[in-house]
């Protein structure tokens, strides 16, 4: 409600605001924006293609590589990350050091974009994925459109779809007021409603629950818990910050890709306000909220079932040889994309699972499913 107050009040401070427009908020406005696939080159990709609401943000499709990369509006480029939900996604911190003079924050995998704005405005203008040429031919697509037209001067000040500059940023700005809506974060799962005394948790999931936060059981908590604050009022199971973990290349997805074998992903070392080689392979501490329901897993998509996320976490403290075999390849864990600044101090805390509480953790993590999801879980 603030948000809108402060857009109406600086249109009618401009001298634009007459009549109501048809898209009532820059909430309504940025919704329409995030569904409208005009904002890609042929016509053919919104913002939902890959962030899809129905499947937690993500993009639903197999694209060929198990749904591990998404395919851009060209219909044949694929990218070479897994496309990050973005429920939740708001209460990420702006890109910088935390107090402890740690990265954290930022959007994507790497934290390129400091907030969401800067995010929407990065999938429009990649070659790979929306393609548009330049920010001067998007805004003349919302230029022609009469609802944008009606909207877009009273929100952001008369003229802002004559400058592409402006109208850019008016653009962005729309699609993270609808970011920050409450239909990206409900706060609604099984585990939220057991914290309100709503639902009772089963024997296993209450087992897992206990494991994931004991920090003498699990190594989960260190990473994947965030105290409560007024910007952030429910858990979002991340702290932002960067680590390695040693995660393996997704072979099938370079080799669909063109990159091949031979290109490296630097993780945060890519963000280009980054110049640390300490930071190579250390990617971005995802949330956790509908983990299960938003697979493949990892940056690269390299692993498709959830149990699989955690025994490859496992295989870091376990001395059986059972435990280092990866279960959907049938062959031991392939060896890390970025050998070196491996988080070691993290992975290896804490002792090996047995696989009554690998499964335990994994009936946990369902419970963090928002509501509207539930169907979706296997």
């Amino acid at each position: 409600m603030q948000r809108l107050i402060t857009f109406s009040l600086l249109a009618a401070l401009s001298g634009t605001l007459h009549a109501a427009p048809r898209l009532a908020s820059p909430e309504a406005l940025g919704r329409t924006l995030f569904f409208d696939s005009s904002l890609s080159l042929n016509r053919t990709q919104s913002c939902s293609t890959c962030h899809d609401p129905a499947k937690g943000f993500t993009d639903p499709r197999d694209n060929g590589v198990q749904g591990a990369l998404s395919l851009g509006d060209d219909g044949h480029s694929l990218g070479d990350r897994n496309a990050p939900s973005a429920a939740y996604a708001r209460f990420s911190p702006p890109f910088g050091k935390d107090a402890e003079g740690e990265w954290h924050g930022g959007q994507f995998h790497d934290g390129r974009a400091a907030d969401l704005a800067a995010q929407a405005g990065g999938p429009p203008l990649n070659p790979i994925e929306m393609g548009m040429p330049d920010k001067a031919t998007l805004v003349a697509r919302l230029r022609d459109n009469p609802l944008y037209a009606e909207a877009f001067p009273v929100y952001f000040g008369a003229g802002v779809l004559d400058d592409p500059e402006r109208g850019y940023a008016a653009m962005t700005q729309a699609i993270a007021a609808f970011e920050q809506t409450d239909e990206f974060a409900p706060f609604d799962s099984k585990y939220d409603r057991h914290l309100r005394g709503e639902y009772q948790l089963t024997e296993q999931e209450e087992l897992g629950m206990t494991l994931f936060f004991s920090d003498q059981f699990t190594n989960c908590a260190l990473c994947h818990q965030l105290e409560r604050t007024p910007a952030a009022p429910g858990e979002t199971f991340s702290n932002y910050r960067y680590f390695n973990i040693g995660v393996p290349v997704n072979r099938a997805a370079r080799l669909a890709n063109g990159l091949g074998e031979g290109h490296v992903d630097q993780g945060l070392l890519d963000n280009p306000a980054i110049d640390d080689p300490a930071q190579a392979g250390k990617f971005k501490v995802p949330t956790l909220r509908n983990v299960a329901v938003t697979g493949p897993y990892m940056h690269n998509g390299v692993f498709q079932d959830l149990r699989t996320v955690i025994l490859f976490y496992n295989k870091y403290n376990s001395k059986s040889a059972k435990r280092q075999i990866d279960p959907e390849t049938g062959t031991r864990w392939a060896a890390p994309e970025v050998a070196q600044n491996l988080a070691l101090t993290e992975l290896e805390h804490g002792p090996a699972l047995d696989d009554k509480r690998i499964d335990a953790l994994v009936a946990f993590l369902k419970t963090l499913t928002d509501a509207r999801y539930e169907g979706l879980l296997q």
